[in-house]
């Protein structure tokens, strides 16, 4: 690969991993996840049956995207190492991993404010928080190329660790693998 062509392979990574941190970092008003008024409402569960059964709604449909999303994109082409240097489709493969990597961060912060909604889910997510923080930096650790072994073990852990919460209050968490749709919406939404 010339020099020009990895610089522009490795621009579009930067700006793709950048456009799907950057507005998860800060206050949505649109997109899947509970925020603002919403989430307020979730932090503080009432009674009403319709809201705890739509927080576990909510958790389990965005738990079953991020694991998707982790292993399908992530934990998958890293363990075949389509990201080494050199490898088959590594340019690509490192593009659908940073909006991957931001896609699984994303939807793991908007299940664990989903659990905030249910008075049971909520004591059993609240260790899992630090754990999801730790996965912010990964997309950055892939496009340069400093991703380890215990990265990626540590992001397939912590997706683990949210399911088994979801698992330990009778909920099924089906791995769902996004749409590429889904994916980009987050960028243009």
């Amino acid at each position: 690969m010339s020099s020009p062509r990895l610089r522009t392979a490795l621009a579009a990574v930067t700006l793709a991993v950048s456009l799907l941190v950057l507005p998860g970092c800060g206050s949505s008003t649109t997109g899947a996840s509970v925020t603002g008024a919403a989430a307020a409402n979730l932090a503080s569960p009432s009674t009403s049956a319709d809201r705890v059964k739509l927080a576990k709604t909510k958790f389990v449909a965005n738990t079953g995207l991020a694991a998707g999303a982790a292993y399908q994109w992530l934990y998958k082409p890293f363990k075949a190492g389509t990201f080494k240097k050199g490898a088959k489709g590594r340019t690509f493969a490192l593009v659908k991993a940073g909006l991957a990597g931001a896609f699984t961060y994303n939807r793991l912060k908007a299940a664990l404010n989903d659990a905030k909604g249910d008075p049971t889910l909520s004591k059993a997510t609240t260790a899992l928080q630090s754990g999801v923080d730790k996965i912010k930096d990964l997309p950055g650790k892939i496009k340069g190329g400093t991703a380890t072994d215990a990265d990626f073990n540590q992001m397939q852990s912590v997706v683990d660790g949210v399911k088994q919460a979801g698992a330990n209050n009778g909920l099924t968490i089906t791995d769902k693998v996004p749409s590429a749709g889904q994916l980009t919406q987050m960028v243009t939404g």
